[in-house]
């Protein structure tokens, strides 16, 4: 373990110690999949249970809540979902994640305190923050690109409301469900880069880290690849002649 994972562990304790002694919840900033797979190993050592949450069913960046046994008051996470519009959608471009991300990151604030943000069809985009900077958003955020933009604070109504990311559905064939067999069919790449992907750290299923090749992928895993994108693995459908597995799919869009 480096330094900096070393430190982040103990900032975890730390958070966790926090939270029992004084009987409140107390809540991380959002995390990355690697800060919550260091999560996960240090279980064990927290003084409290956690929860995680990014405000979608498929999130990938999460804040994590720790919560003192016999907790006395009904606690949220505190974070809100903005909404962002162009202005005059007739002459706006079509914007991206990075486009998005990019204009927030202008503004000096750090990626911890942004989650997932979500590009919906018809020109809607969603991004999650921290409860506390949501309105500095609102009022700072007037440009992405070219494209003149409002940001709105959700009503409570809206943040009931849920909000599904997009996906293509997609098929393939596998010769087994091991996880270096599905990720190179999803990657589109060889089977011996796939296993290095893995041996390297860079795939994640249902939010923690993968580096056994042998994983057997199951219906509804969620798996991420860094560089690569996000899959959901549905369901295998018959086999091909030659005997491999025909899978289907959908790819985070």
């Amino acid at each position: 373990m480096n330094h900096e994972q070393d430190a982040l562990k103990k900032r975890y304790l730390d958070l966790s110690r926090q939270a029992n002694r004084r009987g409140i919840a107390i809540y991380s900033d959002f995390l990355t999949l690697n800060e919550q797979n260091l999560l996960h190993e240090a279980r064990s050592q927290l003084e409290t249970p956690y929860e995680l949450d990014g405000g979608t069913i498929y999130a990938e960046r999460k804040m994590a809540a720790f919560l003192p046994n016999g907790l006395a008051y009904e606690w949220k996470f505190p974070y809100v979902r903005l909404k962002i519009c162009p202005k005059y959608p007739k002459y706006a471009d079509a914007l991206t994640h990075r486009d998005i991300l990019g204009a927030v990151m202008n503004l000096g604030l750090e990626r911890s305190k942004i989650g997932d943000i979500l590009c919906q069809d018809g020109g809607s985009y969603y991004l999650f923050s921290e409860e506390k900077i949501g309105g500095y958003l609102c009022e700072a955020l007037t440009k992405i690109r070219h494209t003149e933009v409002e940001v709105k604070l959700p009503s409570e109504n809206d943040m009931l409301e849920p909000i599904v990311p997009k996906f293509l559905e997609k098929n393939g064939i596998i010769t087994s469900n091991r996880l270096d067999s599905v990720v190179a069919c999803f990657c589109n790449c060889s089977r011996s880069e796939a296993s290095r992907l893995v041996l390297g750290g860079k795939v994640f299923v249902n939010g923690q880290e993968m580096i056994s090749n042998t994983y057997a992928c199951k219906e509804g895993d969620i798996l991420s690849v860094r560089s690569f994108g996000k899959f959901i693995f549905d369901s295998c459908g018959g086999e091909t002649k030659k005997g491999r597995v025909k899978i289907q799919y959908r790819v985070y869009a």
